[in-house]
């Protein structure tokens, strides 16, 4: 009986916070629109949806967030969109590596942040210390999973699109990394040490209640 509560709570809390992210899909504030590609702060509740729940709702809601990514860069495409977007792919092999970029990299923003959360609490971290790693490495994941990918599966279509010389790839994969990644990790720490913190103490106040 305990495991079953346990089990719809889980559930429960799953689902709000996919709804979370499809809220912040559908928004301005999830996905800003840059001139080459859409920045993203949808990972935020990925991370912390892993933090609080486990690898295993980090990794669902990852799949939620790669889905999102996959329908606005079918609906609203840019420059780049053919690489997350199977439809836009061209053929069987491309929509395969797309639907790589597009969910399955974002599944393992929840996955690493979810067994990162893990390991830092079992060598004893505090929240205050674990929370801010957890969040910039989460979201690293992202850019890093992401664009390596994209310079591994697309390289020549990605010099196509930026016209841009084959040999050029890698020195804009890594700009896109250092100039967009790095600060995007860098508030991800920040939001989810905030937010975190908060969530956690609620998290315990109500596992706390349950067991009364």
């Amino acid at each position: 009986m305990e495991k079953s509560r346990k089990d719809t709570r889980w559930m429960v809390s799953v689902a709000l916070m996919a709804a979370i992210v499809i809220l912040l899909a559908n928004t301005p504030l999830g996905m800003i629109q840059l001139p080459i590609i859409k920045a993203t702060t949808v990972h935020i509740p990925v991370i912390i949806g892993a933090i609080l729940l486990g690898p295993a709702a980090g990794a669902i809601l990852g799949g939620v967030f790669g889905i999102c990514s996959l329908i606005s860069n079918t609906m609203a495409p840019t420059l780049l969109s053919f690489a997350f977007s199977p439809f836009l792919a061209g053929d069987l092999l491309g929509a395969l590596k797309a639907l790589w970029i597009s969910v399955g990299c974002r599944i393992l923003i929840g996955v690493v942040a979810g067994w990162l959360w893990i390991a830092l609490r079992k060598m004893k971290l505090t929240p205050w210390a674990a929370l801010p790693i957890t969040g910039f490495v989460g979201s690293l994941t992202n850019t890093v999973c992401v664009m390596g990918s994209i310079y591994v599966l697309l390289a020549g279509q990605y010099a196509s699109a930026r016209g841009v010389a084959a040999d050029a790839v890698w020195g804009l994969i890594m700009t896109t990394v250092t100039a967009s990644g790095i600060p995007e990790a860098a508030a991800a720490a920040i939001l989810v040490t905030a937010l975190g913190k908060v969530l956690l103490a609620f998290f315990r106040k109500q596992a706390a209640a349950a067991r009364i």
